[in-house]
């Protein structure tokens, strides 16, 4: 019987150990994530391994697990990793799930009342972006509800938003992608939407017209979480012979505004988008 005891205790106290060398692995791996910014947005597995003060075959071995599954994603010309586009894909799982409270409402309400356009709320869907929320204009001629719908990021104020909030190994991952032109107007030159990505990010919104859909203009903002990271964006979108470019100097602030207050509801009022 002791001997039975004295075997099972031995199971056990392996049992646990392996248990525990497994929850370690899961640690480090998420530890391995968290460890890139978007200051650092490439690291090595030497700089990986001193920094979570782990051994290299250690950080070797999970970031090619990670990799495998999408998580990550290595430089050809380095050897470096950076974050996976698959990463942005499950966030985008946890962002749909992102309620539209009522004081939310209120803020996007009250822009739609001041613009009279359509207001959307878009986040991030993978290559895409799709709308939680879309606030429809007041008048009569109106563009439809696009709630629950997916637009390409590339073409679309709110994608572009967003896109401007990658670091450059997630925006050559994405502009990998195949990109169709949805109107004459619309831009799918890599150099030309880099520059535009880069321009967004300078002045903190976004313009596009007729790209995505004939006939429309929109203007958007990014809003943001308590890590100073974008979560959505905020877009005032309608018909192109009703949004004028001459209102693109009252429109600008009113976005940006709204963006602003949205962020702050998110946790993070330390920012400052007045235009």
């Amino acid at each position: 019987m002791n001997d039975a005891v004295s075997n099972h205790e031995i199971k056990s106290e392996g049992s646990n150990k392996a248990g525990t060398k497994r929850l370690s692995s899961v640690t480090n791996a998420i530890h391995l994530l968290k460890a890139f910014s978007p200051e650092d947005p490439e690291l090595g597995i030497s700089e990986l391994a001193r920094r979570l003060g782990v051994a290299k075959s250690t950080i070797h071995r999970l970031a090619t697990a990670l990799a495998s599954e999408g998580l990550l994603q290595q430089n050809p010309d380095s050897g470096r990793y950076y974050l996976g586009l698959e990463l942005f894909s499950l966030g985008a799982q946890v962002r749909s799930r992102l309620s539209v409270t009522s004081e939310t409402k209120i803020i996007l309400n009250q822009l739609r009342d001041i613009t009279q356009e359509n207001v959307r709320l878009g986040v991030f869907d993978g290559l895409n972006v799709v709308y939680l929320h879309d606030f429809e204009s007041p008048h009569a001629v109106r563009l439809r509800s696009t709630t629950g719908e997916s637009r390409p990021a590339f073409c679309t104020a709110e994608g572009l938003c967003l896109l401007s909030d990658l670091g450059e190994p997630e925006i050559s991952e994405f502009l990998k992608h195949p990109r169709e032109r949805r109107t004459e107007k619309t831009i799918i030159d890599e150099q030309s939407i880099r520059t535009r990505i880069r321009l967004i990010e300078r002045r903190g919104y976004a313009i596009e017209e007729e790209e995505c859909e004939e006939g429309t203009r929109c203007i958007a903002a990014p809003v943001f979480s308590h890590s100073k990271r974008m979560i959505a964006a905020v877009g005032v979108v309608g018909p192109r012979l009703r949004l004028k470019k001459s209102q693109y100097p009252d429109i600008f602030p009113q976005v940006l505004s709204a963006a602003a207050q949205l962020t702050k509801k998110l946790g993070n009022p330390s920012l400052d988008h007045s235009f």
